[in-house]
């Protein structure tokens, strides 16, 4: 088939699109299959007047490079979940994909990113708090998994000329795109210096207050579990480009889900979470349970058997489990944890399955979110607990992101690992499970192992410890 003809043949896919319109101002959306497009270089060539982007790297898994808003939603406060379920339901539902027979890393998707509490207290004194839901029906979105790859845009018509225009940008950005299959030049692999300064004390001196006294709330009993972060802020003296480091993050995080959110210019949230939320294809629901780190020099047998890695790991397993019982659910797992090892980490991890009886994804995240992996038990008073202790907003810290598409189908990470660069000033995250039994020393080893492993992508690692 000519270019000619498969050019022609999509300008009559749209004009079938554009015929099943049920109202004046309609989405429509088309696709066209892309061969060896890697989205994660090829997100530059997304861009276009709209800041916004995305990037969902699973890979050899799923990978999906996503920029513009086509439709996007944004809002705080109680009932995120429920907003934001209707939200995608409405909108996919309006939205007429006029090549529904694509396979299922092709279909539309409305993207997601929640914020870890549900109002911020704005602490951080940033011009601009993370929202509480950000929801995002992007204009552009390049899906691959395996070889096969498909490109899709997606867009409000209000007649057929804008289809035709519709079909004529995707033909062209296709073109793009396989005119330069490796995307632009990307910095060199290796881990290169980036000039900064501590914005602040080093992590170490503004942890201890707030550890010792959350080792005080579990060992007395007031609080089984307590999950406490510490932010390191970093200065740097050029805006951070943050593809070369999940490009590394791809080889040296495998088993993770390396995740960009960039909700406009100069502000990037972006880490490899190792830890679902969620994972629902169908009514067939898996979640991840992992609490418990190692660091290097443990092959996991250590970490087997530790008591208090193996208590904590528990919790997190009993009240997953516990939660999805309470949803009328029958989940299932394994009695002994695995190991679960992302680069120099190695988690106790237990997968649970269960049938989701035809729950919707945002309904499961809200009886799941927070986990007591990121935040503790009783939940309701951990939190009360971290508003206190943590001398910062938490933002999209440990908060649920990932994607829903048309079939219903969702996946939804927990945004841990990560840094927030805004500007030039870097933010980089990580916290440690308290419970009873608990040693200062050890949990201050764990917090810093686990900034270690984007700190030594940026060689920024001798600052964190200086």
């Amino acid at each position: 088939m000519t270019a000619d003809h498969r050019f022609s043949r999509l300008l009559d896919v749209a004009r079938s699109g554009w015929e099943q319109r049920s109202c004046e101002d309609t989405l429509l959306s088309l696709a066209l299959p892309l061969e060896g497009i890697d989205p994660l270089p090829a997100l530059p060539y997304l861009a276009n007047t709209d800041a916004y982007r995305f990037l969902w790297d699973c890979a050899p898994g799923l990978s999906i490079a996503a920029s513009g808003r086509c439709q996007h939603l944004e809002l705080a406060g109680l009932r995120r979940f429920e907003l934001a379920q209707r939200f995608c339901d409405v909108t996919l539902g309006r939205l007429i994909d006029a090549v529904p027979a694509t396979p299922p890393q092709a279909r539309p998707r409305v993207l997601l990113a929640f914020s870890f509490f549900e109002q911020s207290d704005e602490r951080d004194h940033l011009p601009s708090s993370v929202p509480s839901v950000q929801a995002v029906l992007p204009r552009w979105q390049l899906s691959r998994q395996g070889q096969r790859g498909w490109l899709r845009i997606n867009g409000a018509v209000s007649d057929i000329a804008d289809a035709r225009e519709l079909a004529e940008q995707l033909w062209l950005k296709a073109r793009e795109l396989e005119a330069h299959p490796g995307g632009p030049p990307l910095r060199d692999s290796a881990p290169m210096p980036i000039p900064g300064r501590l914005a602040a004390q080093p992590w170490q001196d503004r942890y201890r207050q707030a550890l010792d006294r959350g080792l005080e709330l579990v060992n007395g009993a007031q609080l089984h579990k307590l999950v406490l972060a510490v932010r390191q802020s970093i200065d740097l003296e050029e805006p951070l480009d943050t593809l070369p480091l999940l490009q590394r993050l791809r080889r040296q995080q495998a088993g993770s889900c390396r995740f960009l959110w960039q909700r406009q210019s100069g502000d990037a949230f972006f880490g490899a979470s190792p830890e679902r939320l969620l994972c629902l294809r169908g009514d067939n629901l898996r979640i991840d349970a992992l609490a418990g780190t190692a660091g290097r020099g443990d092959d996991g047998s250590q970490l087997l058997r530790s008591d208090k890695d193996r208590r904590e790991h528990e919790l997190v397993v009993e009240t997953i489990t516990g939660r999805l019982q309470q949803a009328g659910l029958n989940p299932w797992h394994r009695r002994q944890p695995q190991l679960a090892r992302h680069g120099l980490l190695t988690h106790l991890h237990t997968p649970i399955t269960a049938d989701a009886g035809g729950r919707s994804a945002l309904a499961l995240a809200e009886g799941l979110h927070p986990t007591p992996a990121v935040a503790g038990l009783p939940r309701r008073e951990a939190m009360a607990w971290l508003r206190a202790l943590e001398p910062f907003e938490r933002g999209g810290y440990a908060a649920p992101i990932g994607w829903i598409d048309s079939a219903g189908d969702a996946e939804l990470r927990v945004a841990i690992r990560c840094g927030h660069a805004r500007g030039h000033r870097l933010d980089l995250t990580a916290g440690a499970g308290l419970v009873r039994g608990s040693v200062a020393e050890r949990e201050l080893q764990e917090v810093g192992l686990k900034l270690a492993v984007l700190a030594d992508q940026l060689e920024l690692r001798s600052a964190l410890w200086q």
